[in-house]
């Protein structure tokens, strides 16, 4: 268990009236699409480590979907250059902790995985939904890529309870909706009794809470915003965690 922790949540959808009503989307600002906060070096740290350790486990990508995921990664350079901290120059990016990251165009969300602390997935649009075609997946809360790679969007959310006939149509309008140059988001929240970010969970996996000790809060910024060439949605996934006060 590895606990990485924000100073605070700058985030709480529980509070806020514009998130509580699904599905709660925001246009996001111009240069506010990736972020970086107080536990970027931390996060990276523990990306790149699943990267060498689990790279089966958090990276998918179809062979069709490749130019989308080279156009992601065209996308987040392009976001970087203008971004504080990052630098951009002779096929490297040095990031805000330092560290150098080669542009590897032969591996688009790896790359991408390696310099924002973002997960990032890429939805098609193939026949009437959106199927998710490739992701850099290092911190799911209880899912597992593996087990939604070229699924589409109401298989990804089959055992959700809430996620119901009208919620999916819902959810499948939004994704058909999102215009190239405005993206959205919007945020969730969660409370584990584990603050690891790395949480693979399989369908029949359910998850327990222990009755007592320590707990999380958990939320995910979710940004959703469509690449102008492929038409792809890319789905992208901030995620905060910090501890409760007992």
């Amino acid at each position: 268990m590895v606990e990485i922790c924000q100073s605070a949540l700058p985030i709480r959808p529980w509070e806020d009236a514009r998130l509580t009503r699904l599905p709660g989307l925001q246009p996001i600002a111009s240069g506010e699409w990736l972020v970086q906060d107080d536990a970027y070096a931390a996060q990276m740290a523990h990306r790149i480590a699943l990267i060498h350790s689990k790279r089966d486990t958090v990276h998918k990508l179809s062979e069709a979907a490749r130019p989308a995921a080279v156009e992601l990664l065209d996308t987040v350079l392009d976001a970087l250059a203008v971004s504080q901290g990052f630098e951009i120059s002779g096929g490297g990016v040095t990031c805000p902790d330092g560290r150098k990251v080669v542009i590897d165009r032969d591996a688009p969300l790896l790359t991408c995985g390696r310099l924002v602390q973002e997960d990032l997935v890429l939805m098609q649009k193939q026949g009437d939904e959106h199927v998710l075609t490739g992701a850099i997946l290092c911190f799911p809360a209880s899912w597992s890529l593996e087990e939604k790679f070229m699924k589409p969007l109401v298989r990804i959310h089959k055992p959700v309870t809430d996620y119901t006939p009208d919620i999916a149509k819902r959810v499948q309008r939004l994704f058909d909706g999102i215009q190239v140059g405005r993206p959205m988001w919007r945020a969730n929240c969660l409370t584990y009794d584990d603050p690891e970010l790395h949480q693979p969970r399989r369908e029949d996996d359910r998850r327990e809470m222990a009755p007592d000790g320590p707990t999380w809060t958990r939320v995910e910024r979710q940004g959703m915003r469509r690449l102008p060439v492929t038409g792809a949605v890319v789905f992208s996934i901030h995620t905060y965690v910090v501890r409760n006060e007992a």
